[in-house]
């Protein structure tokens, strides 16, 4: 069942993630938070960090399910039936005691906010200000925390520093060293780990009944250019033939930093369209987060660490607004070039 194809935490063109019943991967981290639940310790915020498109999301939905049916004692697992009363309820997001806040449309309804808007934050406060409509747990799943504005961070600090009783906040984060330490302090943090070749390919044959247009025949090679994330993975696949090719033009370019062959950026603007764009901007992050990591000069991690506000920004403005690509692919080499050269 793929829904309204402007959300902000969902792939276009792919199920969302509270569509999503399978849980690839990610066992540890199952088993853990079925053992803070049947022991009664569950806390009343989870942070699930890791690289973006790797089942966090997925992980996140499954126990907000589980959790709002009221689990079990004797569960060996999360998964709760597709049929359930509940997991319909939170596959229409109907569920009186969830609220997921996400990007959302902007006033004009035809593009995608760029930041989790402060008036939804706000929401919070009288959610969690009410009783439970069915007299259990409240949820709340942030979708991706990091996309929240200063105010809206602070908003549901407020509410992590003073729990409600029988709430669980669900953060689900692509960069948690990002985050502000006050949040990060307030949470229990589970990092879940980029999937293996073989998990991928599974996740996406799972998931090929319900992506018409997804081609069967490129699945072992967009797994294994994945790095482990099955978001990755679509994303090469969806975009069409050049999927895979603008992964590998664009790394061929980052390769040659600091210097820019222009011939090769003007080629590479040339197949962006708005359908592989993330394919392009995933790649970007990956290069900009494997040259911040590491012990190095404060003054160049703080050149990459400005490049990825930058590179982020751009990317999003050109999808938010259509934009021409080509003039985005000259501006954010030009900005990697200078963080390079230092």
């Amino acid at each position: 069942m793929i829904t309204d194809p402007i959300e902000g935490d969902r792939l276009a063109g792919a199920p969302h993630p509270r569509e999503r019943f399978d849980l690839i991967g990610h066992a540890d981290a199952e088993a853990t938070l079925l053992a803070a639940w049947q022991s009664k310790r569950m806390p009343h915020a989870i942070l699930l960090g890791g690289p973006q498109g790797i089942g966090k999301s997925t992980l996140a939905y499954r126990l907000a399910r589980f959790v709002l049916a009221g689990g079990g004692d004797s569960a060996i697992d999360l998964s709760l039936s597709p049929d359930h009363p509940v997991s319909r309820q939170v596959a229409s997001l109907s569920h009186p005691d969830l609220l997921v806040l996400r990007r959302v449309k902007a006033d004009d309804q035809k593009n995608l906010s760029q930041v989790i808007r402060v008036e939804d934050t706000r929401r919070i406060t009288s959610f969690f200000g009410s009783t439970s409509a069915y007299g259990g747990w409240r949820v709340c799943i942030v979708d991706a925390i990091e996309e929240m504005n200063a105010s809206s961070a602070n908003a549901i600090l407020k509410l992590l520093e003073e729990p409600p009783a029988r709430s669980l906040f669900i953060l689900v984060s692509h960069t948690p060293g990002r985050l502000l330490p006050t949040i990060r302090s307030r949470c229990r943090r589970m990092d879940l780990k980029p999937l293996l070749e073989g998990e991928v390919a599974q996740a996406l044959n799972s998931l090929a009944q319900d992506i018409p247009e997804l081609d069967q025949s490129q699945i072992g090679n967009a797994a294994e250019a994945s790095q482990g994330s099955i978001g990755r993975a679509l994303s090469l696949i969806l975009g069409g033939e050049d999927g895979l090719e603008i992964l590998q033009m664009t790394r061929a370019i980052l390769g040659k930093l600091p210097s820019i062959e222009s011939g090769s950026v003007a080629a590479l603007g040339d197949k962006l369209r708005g359908d592989n764009l993330g394919v392009f901007a995933e790649a970007v992050e990956d290069w900009l987060a494997d040259a911040a990591t590491g012990e190095d000069e404060p003054a160049r991690l703080a050149r990459f660490a400005e490049a990825w506000d930058k590179v982020r920004r751009a990317t999003a403005t050109a999808e938010t607004y259509n934009l021409d690509r080509k003039p985005l692919v000259f501006q954010v080499f030009t900005m990697l070039s200078e963080a390079a050269r230092g």
